[in-house]
């Protein structure tokens, strides 16, 4: 029971209740009450002290409950004068917070015909009901209506602000997250370059001092110079990998963009070989000591350049792999031109030693990266590389290699081109959010909705304008006529001259004059001319009895 209360409690006063909110909304509690009990004194009406107290508690309701309090102000406002002011105020929070339009569109509904058969029922009898009808219309459009009208323009620009507002963070933080990623790209290419290219002259330099370092026409001290060359090379090459492989951990992590880690060479950037550069990589090989035989076969086909990059990297990093780990045995490299594709293959049996039984059984240096550098170049171009051991205990790399590359490998990764750094102020404004649909300003709906209450505000004013003059007219017994009618005329015929009459405006007037004849059925109209006081009338009563006119006076009457 008590958590029933308290979720009660919570929906129908809903925080946070700061101290200005405290204050605000005591503040205004109080405001209304004394204004809707000032309102109910100046009435004559007997509920002036039990009006302002509830007026003050559904004021402080309208923020959790706005529908049902607007419901309830329309109701008390047809029938007291009152709560007038509570109904602006409760359309104007049900218009800020009422999401729904059907829930809204209800309440107002419901509002109007409360306060409309609240009128009708209070004023039943002393004016006609399509007036009194009209007359509640038109207050309910002014004062619940319009309110709720501004309160949804504004709840709705604050929200579509808030939404610009979140859009726009949202927006920088991508821009960032791409500007970012493009760092790290390019971080990428700069490791895979430097594993390629600084890496395989490194290896050449080691295989070369270490050939010399066996070298029998030199003396001890040369070798041990050499010696200590090739020891520094293999440290060279251990320390690079270990920087590579820092920038290609931190490349490949959470922010990396979907493209892959190889995304950078592929993008862009200056490329260092192609095809026809393979062949001085074969020389280089051979002139540190090692066979190495080169085949090309095929006719000659263009290739991209990224494809050509990535077979002159794959060659690169094949025959670098070779020096390390099989020194001293025999390289084989082909290019094969295929009908749709370019073979890379490159190949070498077991070496005739184990790895690192020279200058006191220095390990071959290995950074894990390399295959897998090869693997990422190749799919970038929409190739493949296979890469293992052979039945010969040797090993062997091989690629195939498409001649135009793929979509994604000439721009950068899969799914399009990818921004640099530089090119971040040429990202669109929308920071990929826009969803092709433009949103509506909230105003409008709210301006339209004011043009249609406006109109029929207008209209029923007009209506009741006329409406007034008619029933003036209907209500006035012309001079000529007043003057024409005699006591002792028949009934019927004075009857057919007179006006058609309307009681709203001689009603007031039944109990004014001097007394009636006894058992006379009277009628009353406004007389044509005017008295010289203000709150005055001249009144004119026909009164008939057993068919014939048995009286007719005029007299003033206060109005």
């Amino acid at each position: 029971m008590a958590r029933a209360w308290s979720r009660a409690v919570r929906t129908a006063l809903p925080g946070p209740w700061r101290p200005w909110t405290t204050v605000r909304e005591v503040g205004g509690a109080l405001v209304l009450g004394g204004i809707s009990t000032l309102l109910e004194i100046a009435d004559d009406s007997g509920l002036c002290f039990a009006v302002g107290p509830v007026v003050a508690v559904l004021f402080l309701l309208r923020r959790g409950l706005p529908a049902t309090v607007l419901v309830l102000a329309a109701a008390a406002a047809g029938w007291a004068a009152g709560p007038l002011v509570l109904l602006i105020c409760a359309g104007w929070s049900a218009g800020a917070r009422v999401t729904r339009v059907g829930v809204l569109l209800g309440a107002l509904t419901g509002g109007f015909l409360l306060t409309t058969a609240t009128g009708v029922l209070k004023e039943a009898g002393s004016a006609p009901v399509k007036l009194l009808a009209g007359l509640s219309l038109g207050a309910f459009l002014v004062l619940a209506v319009l309110p709720a009208l501004g309160g949804r323009y504004r709840a709705q620009r604050r929200a579509l602000l808030d939404a610009l507002r979140e859009r726009n963070e949202q927006l920088l933080r991508e821009r960032t997250m791409v500007a970012h990623q493009a760092r790290l790209r390019e971080r990428h290419r700069i490791a895979q370059d430097m594993h390629d290219s600084l890496g395989h002259q490194l290896a050449l330099i080691a295989v070369h001092s270490g050939a010399l370092e066996v070298d029998r026409t030199l003396g001890d001290r040369q070798r041990e110079a050499v010696g200590v060359l090739r020891l520094a090379a293999v440290t060279a090459m251990r320390e690079l990998r270990e920087v590579v492989g820092v920038l290609h951990d931190e490349s490949t992590g959470p922010a990396a963009a979907p493209g892959g880690p190889g995304a950078g060479p592929a993008a862009g950037g200056a490329r260092t070989g192609g095809v026809t550069e393979i062949e001085k990589l074969v020389e280089s090989s051979r002139s540190a000591g090692t066979e190495v035989s080169y085949a090309l076969e095929g006719e000659h086909r263009p290739l991209a350049a990224a494809v050509g990059h990535a077979a002159y990297r794959i060659v690169q990093e094949a025959l670098t792999n070779a020096h390390k780990h099989a020194p001293g045995a025999p390289i084989g490299v082909a290019l094969r031109y295929e009908p749709d594709a370019l073979v890379v293959e490159v190949a070498n049996p077991r070496a005739p030693e184990p790895v690192g039984a020279r200058a006191g059984g220095a390990a071959a240096v290995s950074g894990g990266q390399g295959l897998t550098g090869l693997r990422e170049r190749a799919r970038l171009v929409g190739g493949m590389v296979h890469a293992g051991p052979t039945p010969e205990e040797g090993f062997r790399i091989a690629a195939v290699l498409p001649f135009e590359g793929s979509a994604d490998g000439t721009s950068g990764g899969a799914g399009g081109t990818e921004a640099e750094p530089w090119e971040m102020d040429a990202l669109p404004a929308t920071g990929g959010l826009d969803t092709g649909k433009r949103r509506r300003s909230p105003a409008i709906g709210c301006a339209i909705g004011g043009l249609i209450v406006l109109v029929t505000t207008v209209g029923l004013l007009v209506w009741g304008v006329v409406s007034f003059v008619r029933g003036t007219e209907e209500a006035t017994v012309p001079k000529a006529v007043a003057e024409s009618v005699r006591e002792g005329d028949p009934e019927a015929e004075v009857q057919r001259r007179l006006p058609v009459g309307n009681d709203f405006f001689t009603r007031d007037f039944e109990k004014s004059g001097p007394t009636p004849p006894p058992g006379a059925t009277c009628r009353l109209f406004l007389a044509a001319e005017s008295t010289d006081h203000w709150g005055r009338d001249e009144v004119v009563r026909f009164c008939f009895k057993d068919g014939v006119l048995v009286e007719k006076r005029q007299f003033p009457a206060d109005s």
